[in-house]
């Protein structure tokens, strides 16, 4: 196991408990209490910032650690810092106002769709397709 895509994720992880934990600030500072998940516009965004961090960590991680093993651990960390990057930028912008989150949220996406489809590439490169040829 490689030190650096584990390093990513533990931030990443870490990135999706701050997200959380603002949630419950938000729930305080404008008084909306389980199980109620609207309200203050404010709040709102708080909570779209954390599901979606979520949806978002539930592809990332699996393409973050195949992209690792199929093409390079080291790219995959350099990669993954980034998308951690992207969600932080998301954050700070969605927190503000929704328009704002399109930077960060461009960047992780794009992290992304590039950890997955080199995956998928080194992958199938790995193949083994001289038995496919036998016949």
């Amino acid at each position: 196991m490689s030190i650096w895509p584990s390093l990513v994720t533990a931030c990443a992880l870490a990135l999706y408990l701050a997200v959380t934990i603002n949630v419950g600030r938000a729930r305080m500072k404008y008084k909306i209490m389980p199980p109620q998940m609207t309200g203050d516009e404010n709040f709102d965004r708080v909570v779209r910032v954390q599901q979606n961090t979520l949806e978002q960590l539930v592809l990332f991680l699996p393409a973050l650690w195949l992209f690792a093993e199929w093409i390079s651990p080291i790219w995959a960390a350099g990669l993954g810092a980034l998308w951690v990057v992207g969600r932080i930028l998301y954050a700070w912008g969605y927190y503000q106002a929704a328009e704002k989150r399109m930077l960060g949220f461009a960047i992780s996406s794009l992290v992304t769709f590039t950890l997955l489809g080199g995956a998928i590439v080194g992958i199938i490169l790995s193949l083994p397709f001289d038995h496919l040829t036998a016949y």
